[in-house]
């Protein structure tokens, strides 16, 4: 018997996760970003993080033909950013604040988080690929999460 895939989406959006915005530079150096809430650690000895792409996501092919990438993890205010990085847009980057990491890849401003690493791995699977990096570099910063969790933003009340 198959599975009904609605009843699977609603399940997994009981699921609360983190709110992330993947960044990167394709080949010409341009940059790019997209939001990401499928994204986990892997392993501490080395240490591994992962994020699940979507096929159909341009930052598909660009992760597919770049080595490094950087994670920003949002914080509760940056809700605007993570709208903005889930929408098909050119201009993603024009008008808000972010410096260079170490990789070259964006940082944004004010996140609660972040980490650069370089892709070592990639499995494809289903409609997605997971892509596998290892850390280079990251740092952490005071305040509340950014939460997605049944199909929309939330915050942590603490």
């Amino acid at each position: 018997m198959p599975f009904d895939p609605a009843s699977f989406r609603s399940v997994l959006g009981r699921f609360a996760s983190g709110v992330t915005v993947v960044t990167a530079r394709d080949q010409t150096g341009k940059d790019h970003g997209m939001t990401v809430s499928a994204f986990t650690s892997l392993s501490l000895d080395p240490p591994l993080v992962l994020m699940c792409i979507d096929k159909q996501a341009d930052m598909h092919a660009v992760l597919g033909g770049t080595s490094h990438l950087a994670v920003n993890i949002l914080a509760a205010s940056q809700e605007s950013l993570a709208r903005r990085f889930a929408e098909e847009c050119d201009d993603r980057f024009d008008g808000i604040g972010y410096a260079r990491g170490l990789t070259g890849c964006v940082l944004l401003n004010d996140v609660l988080g972040y980490i650069e690493g370089r892709l070592v791995d990639s499995y494809s699977r289903g409609d997605h690929t997971i892509f596998v990096a290892e850390v280079e570099a990251a740092a952490a910063y005071s305040d509340r999460p950014l939460l997605y969790y049944r199909g929309g933003y939330a915050q942590l009340e603490r």
